[in-house]
């Protein structure tokens, strides 16, 4: 297993892109912190394929309106994103502080992605149809149970998810829910093609999750795995899969 305890910077990132022929990419938060989005925000100013920045904010700050209007001032801010998954309250999604914070982005052309574990899709699908006009992404299609094969729950709760036309979905972090060290493709593919059942590649798109897939499979590798399962796409759609989606869900000009 590869140790991602280190700095992965812009120019790591470009060379495995340049290798597995994508480019632009969307730079994700992974602190939750107001310096680190002003960080990702800065290194996306410097490198032109650093299509947009996933950035977090305080949502539950009373000010959050105006710290957004300052954020969101810089056009590639995009979206912004709260780590759910590790709030000790399962239902924090569901606080009215939180949306509070959640109502503030719309009028400044934000997307919101969802960072949870299949456990919160029940109370995510209470929190999404309390903003029907807001663009969701859901990251790591909710992180399924892929290693141990739990499969009916997920199905159930994603299949739900997906009828609300304002939630889009990003194809990523299923190797790191697998076995490190012994998943296969094979695995992988049922939950790949719900994904596909429930969300359509017109939203449905690519998503890396670099450098956190490293512990279990390389960039170029999981570009691979994902281009051969989408080859019965026919050319449109596989266009979609891995373009146009991520452009209408983060509203990104084509050029």
């Amino acid at each position: 297993m590869i140790s991602i305890r280190r700095d992965f910077l812009p120019e790591h990132l470009q060379q495995e892109m340049a290798k597995a022929g994508i480019t632009g990419t969307i730079a994700v938060q992974a602190r939750q912190s107001l310096q680190e989005t002003g960080w990702l925000l800065d290194l996306a100013s410097q490198h032109s394929f650093i299509l947009a920045v996933t950035g977090w904010a305080p949502l539950t700050d009373p000010s959050v309106t105006d710290i957004l209007t300052t954020l969101a001032s810089n056009p590639k801010l995009r979206s912004i994103r709260h780590v759910l998954q590790d709030e000790p309250d399962d239902l924090y999604m569901l606080r009215d502080d939180f949306n509070r914070g959640i109502r503030a982005l719309k009028p400044l052309g934000l997307a919101y992605d969802i960072l949870i574990f299949e456990r919160h899709l029940p109370q995510t699908i209470q929190f999404v149809d309390l903003h029907p006009d807001q663009i969701f992404i859901l990251d790591h299609l909710a992180k399924p149970r892929i290693k141990t094969g739990e499969i009916t729950y997920w199905r159930k709760n994603i299949l739900e998810l997906a009828k609300r036309q304002n939630v889009y979905c990003k194809l990523s972090g299923l190797v790191t829910e697998a076995d490190y060290e012994a998943w296969t493709e094979d695995q992988l593919r049922p939950y790949i093609d719900i994904a596909l059942e429930a969300f359509t590649p017109a939203r449905l798109m690519f998503g890396s999750d670099w450098p956190v897939c490293l512990v279990a499979t390389t960039y170029g590798r999981w570009v691979a795995i994902v281009d051969h399962v989408m080859n019965k796409l026919s050319s449109s759609e596989q266009e979609r899969f891995w373009y146009g989606t991520a452009m209408e869900a983060y509203g990104l000009k084509n050029g």
